[in-house]
């Protein structure tokens, strides 16, 4: 139980933690949990990009051939693969009010052309806006801060409840690690 001297104390530490604030205020506004899909069957790239517009298309309601566009011609760039079997699959798509994210475990990994040729398992998908370009380079930059983490690399690749990876994601706390703010 926190005394009364302590608590000015704690909270400060809690939420002048700069991932646990940041995510909480960007990443969990535009991740849904049923954007969260777990051990998805595909044999490619583009298989993975038809099954995220599909996903976004049903939950977001969003044209899913927009969204494949967006993905496609964003990774004609240069690959969203960020290596250790992440990328970040990122694009615009035209009249969309408000960012929107989506989370993709692949049950197999898939050529990715990420840097350490590894195959990538583990996708989260950013649609955004056209006209938001900082708060996109905002969420794609807490997105690759948040996946850099080993630990929180390790538990998205083995976790079964949508419901955990939906807190690793948007705050990297799990279970007794995430503070609890009213003991």
């Amino acid at each position: 139980m926190l005394g009364t001297m302590d608590a000015p104390l704690y909270f400060t530490s809690v939420f002048q933690h700069a991932s646990y604030n940041r995510y909480m205020k960007l990443l969990s506004r535009i991740l849904p949990i049923s954007n969260i899909v777990l051990d998805l069957p595909a044999s490619s790239k583009k298989r993975v990009f038809e099954q995220a517009g599909l996903l976004f298309e049903n939950n977001c309601g969003l044209e899913r051939a927009a969204v494949f566009d967006a993905l496609l011609s964003r990774e004609r760039l240069g690959s969203t693969g960020l290596g250790d079997g992440i990328a970040v699959p990122h694009g615009r798509v035209k009249g969309l009010k408000q960012s929107v994210a989506a989370f993709i475990r692949l049950a197999q990994g898939v050529p990715f052309d990420a840097p350490d040729g590894r195959p990538v398992n583990q996708l989260l998908f950013l649609m955004a806006p056209e006209s938001a370009t900082q708060q996109h380079l905002d969420i794609l930059a807490e997105v690759a801060e948040r996946l850099s983490d080993e630990t929180v690399r390790t538990r998205l690749a083995v976790e079964t409840d949508t419901a955990i990876v939906y807190r690793l994601l948007t705050t990297g706390f799990v279970d007794s690690a995430q503070p609890d703010l009213f003991d």
